[in-house]
């Protein structure tokens, strides 16, 4: 079974270069440009992790975390804030608003899957221990 990932990014480049490290693990990527679009996604495909830029239109990836976590089949699935935000601080309020984890951009395309995978279930698709 293969991986079903969320990305919620607004900037294409960011998004390409996500969507070429995880595909080439086998992975599914499934695109959203903005919070709002992102939340109805999310709702439809019920992705195994979300992927979640911060700094979007429409609706800030703090607001969409914390709208995510309100529906009933995504309350457990990892959402993992993707973000240029590396201020003292930032972290703390991406777990305070709902994500599970923080990746600080730019990305290492070396490291990328692994620091991902550390937040899916041991056991699941592409998780640890798998």
């Amino acid at each position: 079974m293969t991986v079903r990932a969320l990305y919620i990014e607004d900037n294409d480049q960011n998004f390409y270069l996500v969507n070429f490290i995880l595909v080439a693990q086998g992975w599914t990527v499934i695109r959203a440009n903005n919070g709002r679009e992102g939340i109805d996604l999310a709702a439809k495909e019920v992705p195994d992790l979300i992927l979640l830029d911060i700094q979007l239109p429409v609706m800030d990836g703090y607001a969409t975390a914390r709208e995510l976590r309100k529906l009933p089949g995504l309350i457990k699935t990892p959402i993992i804030a993707v973000t240029s935000y590396a201020m003292a601080g930032d972290r703390e309020k991406a777990l305070a608003a709902g994500c599970t984890g923080y990746i600080e951009k730019p990305i290492n395309p070396k490291t990328f899957t692994g620091e991902v995978r550390q937040y899916l279930p041991p056991g699941s698709a592409g998780g640890n221990g798998s």
